[in-house]
C-alpha cells in the first residue's frame, strides 16, 4: 500500500486551484478577516490571483461585507447545509470546502446540496481537522484537566479520519480520488507555543497519520 502524503494545506489548495473556476466555502473567515488580510494569511484573497475565476459563500454576512468593501466580487450569504437555495447557476471546475465542515450539525445535507454546483469532472476538495492528530491528543492527556479541557475550536462538532471521511462521501454517493494528511501550517506556527510546535514535529516524524489535519478529494459517482 502507498503512503499517504504529508503537505502544506493551503499551498495544496494553492496549487490545484490555479487556473481553475473554483467556488470556495467559508470563504471570509470571519471574525479573522482583517487579521488575516493583514498577515497575507488570508485563503480568498491568495486564490484571487490564482484562480480564473473566484466565487465565494459564507453565512456571515459582516465577512461578506467586509471582503466587498476590499473589492471582492461573486460574494453569497449561504447556509451551507441549504446550498440548493443559493441563486448560484455555474458549474465549477473545484470546490474548496476548507475546515467547515466539522462545524456543521448536518454534514450530509451539505454534501447533498454541494452537488447542484458540480459537472462529472468538478473536484470537491474537502479540509478538516485529523481525529487522530497527535499533537492534540498528547496536550489533551498532559493538560486537559480530567477531561474537561480540551485542545478544539469551541464550534467544531465533529472528528472526522481516514475512515469516517471516506464513509460519509461515499454514502452520499461521492468517490474519494485522492487522500492526504496535512501537517500544522506555516501560517500558524509562528502563533503557536513552541512546545505545541515541537509536539507536531515529533508525532508527525513517528507517524504522518498523526498529522494536524485531513484533506480528501472527491468527485460524483
Amino acid at each position: 500500500m502507498n503512503r499517504i502524503p504529508l503537505v502544506q494545506r493551503v499551498d495544496f489548495l494553492k496549487e490545484i486551484s490555479k487556473g481553475k473556476k473554483v467556488l470556495h466555502l467559508g470563504c471570509t473567515n470571519w471574525p479573522y478577516t482583517k487579521e488575516a488580510i493583514e498577515s497575507g494569511t488570508h485563503l480568498h484573497f491568495d486564490l484571487l490571483n490564482i484562480a480564473s475565476e473566484l466565487w465565494g459563500c459564507d453565512a456571515d454576512q459582516d465577512g461578506i461585507d467586509y471582503l466587498t468593501g476590499k473589492g471582492m466580487k461573486n460574494l453569497f450569504r449561504a447556509d451551507l447545509e441549504k446550498l440548493d437555495e443559493v441563486k448560484i447557476e455555474e458549474k465549477f471546475d473545484v470546490i474548496i470546502a476548507g475546515e467547515m465542515i466539522e462545524h456543521l450539525s448536518n454534514p450530509g445535507l451539505f454534501l447533498q446540496g454541494i452537488k447542484c454546483f458540480m459537472s462529472e469532472e468538478t473536484n470537491l476538495v474537502i479540509t478538516t481537522v485529523n481525529a487522530y492528530c497527535g499533537m492534540r491528543f498528547f496536550y489533551y492527556g498532559l493538560r486537559g484537566r480530567g477531561g474537561q479541557l480540551e485542545p478544539v475550536h469551541p464550534d467544531h462538532v465533529y472528528y472526522f479520519s481516514y475512515s469516517t471521511l471516506n464513509h460519509l462521501i461515499e454514502r452520499e454517493n461521492f468517490k474519494a480520488t485522492n487522500f492526504l494528511f496535512y501537517d500544522l501550517g506555516k501560517e500558524h506556527r509562528p502563533h503557536g507555543r513552541f512546545y505545541m510546535n515541537w509536539l507536531n514535529d515529533l508525532c508527525v516524524l513517528f507517524s504522518r497519520q498523526l498529522a494536524d489535519g485531513i484533506i480528501i478529494e472527491c468527485k460524483l459517482a
